[in-house]
């Protein structure tokens, strides 16, 4: 195992409270390896891999003690409109792309759109990176793409979803846990089309018929303890994208977290859907 990071007991128990969770240790590692290359403004990887430290970063900076916002929501920092309840983001990239990376649950995810040209400063970016592996084989830490804990994750995965990352629910030998939804994404997708695009409110309500069904199937699964099913279909509405799911969506996730004993998460996606927006993602900023 990696030694703990430099990041003393204090700042990680105001991290549990705002966060309220654990972060994971090669998180503080990477602060402090940020630290070592620039000891004033470690949040500063703008210049060479135009990235910019946020979230998390943010509380170890303590940026949080000059919060323009009086009372900033950690869940919603940094949770950009995509993001499911189990992504906090730690990397932003430029705001045009929307370019971030962060921790899903157990694993690393990143959400990208395709950069053009090469940037100038690869040299400082091989650099970066020389001295990036350097720190992780001294420290033990993994640098692969795919971890052991993700290719382990990767086989527990029940069902895909739109996000592609996959759920994880505990399935019993029996089978208890997962029971598939009824339609395929594809199908799903096209339901969620016809709902969205419909020209009146008649039209969605018939639009809307497949996905009354299902959540019927799913009130089934849950007395039936299959709780990924619900799981399954709040995580796909969610994924759409689309206010008209919203209502089912706060109907569907925080049940399915709650009886899974994931709480948070239901907690994350109830303030979310709450305030869902395409910017205004930085709660310490007035607004």
């Amino acid at each position: 195992a990696a030694p703990s990071s430099g990041v003393d007991s204090e700042q990680r128990d105001e991290m549990l409270q705002l966060y309220n969770f654990q972060m994971p240790e090669d998180l503080y590692h990477f602060w402090d390896f940020c630290k070592e290359l620039c000891p004033d403004n470690p949040r500063a990887l703008k210049d060479i891999l135009g990235l910019q430290l946020v979230g998390p970063f943010d509380i170890l900076a303590g940026a949080h003690r000059n919060s323009k916002n009086p009372q900033p929501n950690f869940h919603l920092h940094w949770r950009y409109f995509y993001d499911p309840p189990e992504f906090q983001t730690i990397l932003q990239g430029s705001e045009d792309s929307q370019h971030h990376m962060g921790y899903y649950s157990l694993y690393l995810l990143r959400k990208r759109k395709e950069r053009g040209s090469k940037q100038a400063g690869e040299e400082a970016l091989e650099g970066l990176e020389a001295k990036l592996r350097d720190k992780a084989e001294t420290l033990g830490l993994s640098l692969e793409q795919k971890t052991k804990g993700m290719k382990q994750r990767d086989k527990k995965v029940v069902t895909k979803t739109f996000h592609g990352a996959g759920i994880v629910v505990p399935v019993d030998k029996n089978d208890v846990g997962y029971r598939e939804l009824p339609e395929t994404d594809a199908g799903l997708k096209k339901i969620c089309k016809a709902i969205v695009e419909a020209r009146n409110d008649e039209e969605r309500v018939k639009a809307f018929g497949p996905i009354q069904e299902m959540i019927t199937f799913v009130q089934f699964a849950n007395d039936e303890c299959d709780y990924g099913m619900g799981y399954e279909l709040g995580i796909d509405l969610f994924c759409y994208g689309s206010h008209y799911f919203h209502k089912i969506i706060k109907q569907l996730l925080p049940m399915a977290y709650n009886l899974l004993k994931r709480n948070l998460f239901g907690e994350i996606v109830e303030a979310h859907l709450s305030n869902r927006s395409h910017d205004k993602m930085d709660q310490l900023s007035a607004h």
